[in-house]
């Protein structure tokens, strides 16, 4: 197992995963991993180029970013429409297209809006413009969902009333059980986002292992733990095992971080989840639960339920 940052680009441990990687690839594998802190680490390190021919890495759908789909950004975009509202995400979030464009076009006409760090910038935006309607655009995964959970409580105890959510996460979990019933080719493993399962623990992805006969590796983002990650993958193709390992150990344990679960839980209740490729995933998407619909942008402004049916 690769240890902590100071080894992630150590030429001389990548020579060697890549050694027992090629090793251990006696028929052509496919590898398949759904983070887009993956895809990127991949992609930009040519990591695929150097695994053994035939075998290959496959970009799934996507990070729950750049996997929002068309209908939900075109729901950010009527909002953002509306006169005296200042709506507030992430940057990634202005470059993902909706049907006709996106919100960075749609800035650059005129409309007020901004790319924040996160949901406690758009709480402060509200706290200092009073007289504005603040929108947090709020979308990723659940190590994203928690910080959002955080800032609608911190915002309750400030009795805000001019900050509102569009809720536009999904879950990890649900989204990896829609990718594994596509159809495939040949023998797969598949890579779970370290990241995630820091939150929602691994033991979740044991049914989808078993059910698939799919090995699921748990890896960090970082070059090394993703070599580690399909060397540990290729291992169980080779003798034909379809377990979940966990190769994050140094922040991933089996039941994840309950507290911060229970805290996303507080604020959110499950709901139908939308995504780009994956389309509509039941139970795999977040909504507002009553007690905090207050801070419902899609009520507030009549552009329908995000995650659920069409507006």
């Amino acid at each position: 197992m690769v240890g902590f940052l100071d080894e992630q680009r150590d030429p001389l441990l990548a020579g060697a995963l890549l050694k027992a990687i090629h090793t251990f690839t006696a028929a052509p594998w496919t590898i398949t991993e759904m983070c887009g802190a993956r895809t990127h680490g991949l992609a930009a390190r040519g990591l695929g180029d150097l695994l053994p021919s035939g075998s290959r890495l496959v970009h799934g759908p996507g990070c729950p970013i750049c996997g929002t789909p068309p209908e939900v950004i075109d729901r950010a975009l009527a909002v953002a429409a509306h006169p005296g509202v200042i709506l507030t995400t992430s940057a990634d979030m202005l470059e993902v297209p909706g049907t006709e464009t996106g919100l960075a076009a749609l800035r650059a006409r005129g409309a007020d809006v901004r790319a924040v760090p996160g949901p406690f910038d758009a709480v402060r935006l509200a706290v200092e413009t009073p007289r504005s309607e603040v929108v947090f655009f709020a979308t990723g995964c659940e190590t994203t969902a928690t910080a959002t959970a955080t800032a609608v409580l911190h915002a309750a105890e400030l009795g805000l009333r001019n900050l509102t959510l569009l809720t536009g996460h999904l879950l990890a979990l649900p989204a990896t059980a829609a990718a594994l019933a596509l159809p495939s080719e040949g023998n797969t493993a598949f890579l779970a986002p370290g990241r995630v399962c820091a939150v929602t623990g691994w033991a979740g992805y044991e049914p989808l292992a078993a059910t698939h006969r799919t090995p699921i590796v748990v890896t960090g983002a970082a070059p090394l733990e993703l070599l580690d990650g399909v060397l540990m993958a290729v291992r169980q193709l080779a003798s034909g095992r379809a377990e979940v390992e966990n190769g994050y150990a140094r922040a991933v344990g089996r039941t994840g971080n309950i507290a911060a679960r229970e805290l996303a839980g507080r604020v959110f209740r499950v709901t139908a989840g939308r995504s780009r490729r994956l389309g509509i995933i039941p139970d795999g998407g977040l909504a507002l639960a009553a007690e905090y619909a207050a801070f419902d942008a899609a009520a507030r402004f009549g552009v329908g339920d995000l995650a659920g049916a069409p507006a």
